[in-house]
């Protein structure tokens, strides 16, 4: 499987339908991915899409599919926007509300694999409470790692061009040119929170936050860490066995 997945449902909510429907798959996943900033989360939620058919929700697409949209009154997106206008964060109560209303998306018959959320252990819980409601449960939650040292590498490498928004690294996507896009030209610029001193924050920050989440995981017997080192390929693999383990017969 190759081609992206429609997430029409998934991005607009309501009535939506995807314009795809997935195509039969030898097993429905059920997942969660977390992995802290600068671990290829993201790049993993696409190759694993790939390989197992299973939709990536991320709820940070959804924010951003929203913006400039407006939102129906009264829905969970609506009540989102609102508190980021504000300059808030989006409440527990209301992301769990935005997932309520796409809860069709969770009965996808291609499996799903949530990113971006659960961030915390009220959130966790709460994500129990919808998946039952709903007569589904998690098969794994995935746990990329990295230490500190090797991600502030990674995101601190990183280059930005603001006038096309292109995305380079000093090592691992070197621009042609030193400083300068090879799409526009433009003066490649760091952003602040790529900062070595602002990741750190972030990543203690992150780690914080998610501690108590890792071990509910792990407790509960679905955690599956994996080592983010290496080319997103061999990371892939890795992953893929690790949940093969998972339905092998005791």
């Amino acid at each position: 499987m190759s081609t992206p997945r429609d997430r029409t449902a998934w991005l607009q909510g309501g009535d939506a339908v995807c314009i795809q429907p997935p195509t039969t798959v030898q097993r429905a996943w059920h997942l969660v991915l977390l992995g802290p900033p600068g671990v290829g989360k993201g790049t993993q939620a696409e190759l694993l899409s790939n390989a197992l058919g299973a939709c990536p929700l991320s709820t940070g697409d959804v924010f951003r599919a929203a913006k400039g949209r407006a939102a129906a009154p009264g829905s969970a997106m609506a009540l989102a926007q609102a508190q980021m206008n504000r300059g808030e964060l989006v409440t527990d109560s209301t992301v769990i509300a935005l997932i309520r209303e796409r809860h069709q998306c969770l009965h996808c018959s291609g499996g799903f694999m949530l990113d971006g959320f659960p961030r915390t252990l009220a959130q966790a819980q709460a994500l129990d409470r919808v998946l039952s409601a709903e007569s589904l449960q998690l098969d794994a939650v995935i746990s990329y790692e990295l230490p500190n040292d090797q991600l502030i590498a990674r995101l601190s490498g990183r280059r930005v061009c603001p006038q096309c928004k292109a995305v380079f690294h000093t090592v691992n996507r070197p621009p042609r040119v030193a400083g300068v896009c090879d799409q526009c030209g433009g003066a490649l610029v760091q952003r602040p929170d790529d900062q070595p001193e602002a990741i750190a924050v972030r990543l203690a920050t992150y780690a914080e936050a998610t501690a108590p989440l890792v071990n509910y995981y792990r407790e509960h017997g679905l955690l599956v860490s994996v080592v983010a080192d290496g080319e997103p390929l061999d990371i892939v693999a890795r992953t893929l066995d690790a949940l093969a383990e998972r339905v092998l017969p005791a």
